[in-house]
Formats: structure tokens, sequence, C-alpha cells
């Protein structure tokens, strides 16, 4: 008995597309897009997964940068937006047929996000800790006023 495919499963190829127990018209059947391997061999960077949440005064991005060095990681940021940038270095040289599963990600990898809110670029702050990299960014608050006082010259 033809063991019954998930939905999922499906679309996400994690099995070879075959016809289902049903019966279907060849004109309508839509074509197979090809198997993409998760990290395109044309592109040079990977993306970093990333959360990005807010509280009353910040925004906060936390993403995983385990293995990698401090000094080959790279923040660029913008009142709107920011950008990660790094490279992890595989340490060993393990040829490619001595490999049972592989799925970690090696080389160069960057994201950008588009910030919901202005930041205070003079106050954010980048920390790391068990290969854990979170960025606080303070908001700009455009409704604060405040008074000043006329100085005589």
């Amino acid at each position: 008995m033809k063991e019954k495919r998930s939905f999922f499963r499906k679309i996400a190829g994690a099995i070879a597309p075959e016809r289902d127990s049903y019966e279907e018209d060849e004109s309508s059947s839509l074509p197979v897009p090809e198997k993409k391997h998760w990290i395109d061999p044309e592109d040079d960077e990977g993306q970093l997964t990333v959360d990005v949440y807010e509280t009353p005064h910040a925004i906060i991005i936390k993403t995983i940068v385990a293995g990698v060095k401090k000094e080959d990681l790279e923040i660029a940021l913008s009142r709107d937006m920011v950008t990660i940038r790094g490279h992890r270095q595989v340490e060993e040289h393990i040829e490619e047929n001595d490999y049972f599963h592989k799925e970690l990600y090696w080389g160069v990898f960057s994201r950008t996000i588009l910030l919901p809110h202005e930041v205070d670029i003079d106050e954010a702050e980048a920390t790391e800790n068990q290969g854990l990299l979170t960025l606080k960014l303070p908001k700009i608050d455009k409704e604060r006023k405040a008074k000043i006082k006329v100085k005589s010259l």
C-alpha cells in the first residue's frame, strides 16, 4: 500500500514528487520545481536567522553566532537599518566523501534588518554570550519634549 504524504512533505520536497493515489488529468498537472539546496551555490553569503522584538524603550535583535570569533563579526547600524555580517571558518579539513551528514553552514554570512522604529545609534549595545549575539537598540522618542532656557550673550 502506498504511503500518503502530508502537504508539508509535498511542498518542502522532503521526498521525491510522485503521483498521489488519485487520478490526475495530464493537462492540469503543474510542473514540479527543481529541488534546490538550502543555500544556492550562486549566492556568496549564507543568511542568519534572527529574532527581532521590541520593549517599550528598545528594539532587541538576537541571533546565533556560535563558532564565530568577535573579530570576524561586523555590525553596521543606521537609524533605521542594521546589517550583521561575519565569517565562520572550519578549523579542520574533512573530505566531502567522509561525511555521513552535513548541515552546518561555514563561510560568509549576513543579514540586513529594516527596523520598525528609528534608533539611537550612539547608545546601541552588542553583547555575545555562549554563541548568542544580542543587539539592544534604544528607540528614539519622537514624542519627547524638552524645555530649553534662553541665554544672554
